[in-house]
């Protein structure tokens, strides 16, 4: 088998791994490049092969940095399956149009506004073509073999990170094995499943999203009511850019136990985004994947109140009186949190909750970093607004959390490529997997290609 690092190497986006075995093509995962201009460039780029020679998609989960090419891989010639856990296709379903929808409003608000460098703007695929691209999704269980060809099978093992998320082996009769990561999850989440305990690969392609650092112990739903009761006192509102899938469920989770327990004001709470109410109400229908009982789902999913049209949305801002916002995307890249940002980050009484990682060059980055303006749809927004960024809540595993899911492996993998992480966290976890347990890591460089 060779192994080629298309994304996600150097880098914490665009994840797309092709593997070439009985003289095949595979891609592991089909991820857009986010962040800096000069990485959301790189989506426009065509791939080293022609889509249509690759034979078939494995998905390790529905994130857009892991999924999101595939409409355009669809479009430009990709006729082959796409196969992922059943959860991962739903929310595909949902993730994918909802992408093609915000390219197409960007594009058109670059047109609108005159700051496109291109004229016209254009999209990198439209809703409809996200849609088509659903078609060839093959949704499959864990822990069963699955042949891809005479001498290649793989298997689906829970990675904890999200619903669906899942590790990726694939095995060569005979031959040596190779296991995607893909993202890890967490043993401590309060609503995801922890990530199966992983026994032998020959090679080993692991993520090192936070692999310079350790997540904070500070219990997150105290964190996040100690910002609502002062940014309330003040007459404020609070805003969280959060991630549709994921993110979004822990934090309503969290504030349903604030809100049971009288920990907080008796203030609205507003989840505005249809992709990320879409993906909450998946809870219910996949329950093997998550800890939460049939009732908490319910409570969880009670206590807030969704919008869903645009109307709906406006009318959140035209309320002065304190609240909480839930909106997408987490890095506000774009969506609708864009919106509030626009009416609320001028004003101190407010606050802005940066609720998991922000990748370089991302607006919730730049509010991170205390930037005094905010760019967004062309003009400069002053940021007066508190930024609290939470290291608590991050749905992928830290280094500790790494080293400790590495444990569980029977004999070390003959070598881990280290990638999904930014040059110093990859860097980190290579050292930490060296130091600790004496194995041979690599950073994986993009482009780079190895024989397996």
């Amino acid at each position: 088998m060779r192994l080629t690092f298309l994304g996600a190497a150097g880098t914490v986006t665009g994840s797309k791994f092709l593997l070439e075995a009985d003289g095949k093509r595979y891609l592991v995962d089909c991820g857009l490049f986010q962040g800096q201009k000069e990485l959301r460039e790189k989506n426009w780029a065509p791939l080293p092969l022609a889509p249509r020679d690759i034979e078939a998609v494995l998905l390790t989960h529905a994130h857009i940095d892991h999924s999101g090419y595939i409409p355009r891989l669809v479009r430009d010639g990709f006729d082959g399956p796409v196969y992922c856990s059943e959860a991962t296709a739903d929310l595909c379903a949902i993730l994918l149009p909802d992408s093609g929808r915000i390219q197409e409003e960007d594009a058109a608000a670059a047109n609108r506004y005159g700051y496109a460098k291109h004229t016209p703007a254009l999209p990198l695929y439209t809703k409809a073509e996200a849609r088509a691209a659903l078609v060839p999704f093959h949704p499959v269980g864990y822990g069963h073999p699955h042949r891809l060809a005479d001498e290649l099978t793989f298997t689906l093992s829970r990675a904890g990170h999200i619903l669906g998320a899942s590790f990726i082996q694939l095995t060569q009769d005979g031959g040596p094995s190779i296991l995607f990561s893909g993202d890890i999850g967490r043993q401590s989440s309060p609503v995801t499943k922890p990530p199966a305990k992983m026994q032998e690969a020959d090679v080993l392609v692991l993520e090192s999203t936070y692999g310079d650092r350790l997540h904070g112990i500070e219990d997150p739903a105290e964190q996040i009511g100690a910002v609502i009761r002062r940014t309330v006192s003040r007459g404020g509102t609070v805003v969280v850019p959060a991630f549709a899938v994921g993110r979004t469920q822990d934090l309503l989770y969290y504030l349903h136990v604030l809100k049971r327990g009288q920990r907080i004001p008796d203030v609205p709470l507003f989840l505005d985004s249809p992709m990320a109410i879409d993906a909450t109400e998946l809870l219910m229908k996949h329950r093997n994947e998550h800890r939460l009982s049939p009732n908490e789902c319910a409570a969880v999913c009670a206590g807030v109140r969704y919008t869903r049209s645009v109307e709906d949305s406006k009318a959140i801002n035209a309320s002065p009186m304190p609240k909480v916002i839930i909106s997408a995307s987490g890095m506000a890249t774009g969506g609708r949190v864009l919106h509030h940002l626009k009416n609320l980050v001028g004003d101190t009484r407010n606050a802005v909750v940066l609720a998991g990682f922000q990748a370089p060059g991302t607006r919730g980055d730049r509010l991170a970093r205390g930037e005094p303006t905010l760019r967004i749809h062309g003009q400069d927004w002053p940021v007066r607004a508190e930024i609290v960024q939470l290291d608590t809540m991050s749905a992928h595993a830290d280094y500790g959390e790494i080293l400790g899911w590495l444990q569980n492996f029977r004999r070390p993998p003959r070598k881990i490529y280290i990638t999904h992480g930014e040059p110093d966290a990859a860097a980190a976890m290579q050292g930490h997997i060296a130091e600790e347990l004496g194995w041979d890591a690599e950073v994986a460089r993009m482009g780079q290609v190895v024989e397996v």
